[in-house]
């Protein structure tokens, strides 16, 4: 089956950090459906990425943690035309607490939007991706997966998770011409970051200028990523280029994960 000279890319938490950079490297070379949670957001971030190239950007407003919502979006995308041939599983949160105060609804939660969001994209998307012979899913995971912080019982978890759910995917559907690789960050300068660097004054006392110093000391590059660089891994694995690229998980953190 013929491919469309612009084919379709989806992207999940797209009105800001990560998920904005992403639609912005995509636009020159794909149409664009943009999913966040407030429509107004998604209206901004579609107009900014029209001037990054792109000539066709819808958008769907949809809290993936929702599980009504979510229904609602898979039903909504598995049927666009042309077909989604890219997915970027970008949407995400990051909350903390020690154990003891990880509750039912935080894990809950964070579970929903980090992994079971994208497990019913990817089981909605995939097989036609496969039908069709061609097909590129990227889960924004996090060096979370691969290491441990504290208080984030919940996030690690759901990210590990995110990274098995990609290998077994890769495996599964590699020979089929799809490929599912993860990005694994560490901390980027996104609002999520600044969100991490208020609770971790706000618990230790500590100025946020100092806060944001000690994220940043975590790096042996001593800064937080951009969100361009991981923008631009997630255009390389979208791309012709990176067709023997399979079930990896991409750590991009400046070094901070050296064993």
């Amino acid at each position: 089956m013929s491919r469309p000279n612009k084919p379709l890319a989806l992207v999940t938490g797209a009105s800001r950090g990560i998920g904005l950079a992403v639609a912005r490297v995509l636009a020159a070379k794909y149409e664009l459906v943009l999913t966040a949670r407030r429509e107004e957001d998604l209206a901004w971030a579609a107009e900014d990425v029209h001037r990054f190239g792109a000539a066709d950007v819808s958008t769907i407003a949809c809290d993936l943690a929702d599980a009504d919502e979510r229904h609602d979006l898979v039903e909504a995308v598995s049927s666009l035309d042309p077909p989604v041939q890219v997915l970027v599983n970008n949407a995400g949160i990051a909350l903390s607490a020690p154990i003891g105060k990880t509750d039912d609804e935080l894990w809950s939660r964070t579970m929903a939007l980090n992994l079971e969001a994208p497990f019913a994209l990817a089981r909605a998307l995939i097989p036609g991706m496969v039908e069709r012979g061609f097909g590129r899913v990227i889960n924004v995971a996090s060096t979370a997966a691969v290491k441990g912080y504290r208080y984030t019982a919940a996030y690690a978890a759901s990210k590990a998770g995110l990274v098995g759910l990609t290998r077994a995917l890769a495996a599964e559907v590699g020979h089929r011409g799809v490929t599912v690789n993860a990005v694994c960050p560490g901390f980027v300068d996104t609002d999520l970051t600044a969100e991490a660097v208020r609770t971790i004054a706000g618990k230790t006392g500590q100025t946020e200028d100092e806060a944001r110093r000690k994220l940043e000391s975590l790096s042996p590059v001593g800064r937080l990523l951009r969100p361009p660089e991981v923008a631009n891994m997630i255009l390389y694995l979208a791309s012709d280029a990176a067709a023997m690229v399979n079930g990896q998980a991409i750590v991009i953190d400046g070094g901070e994960t050296i064993s």
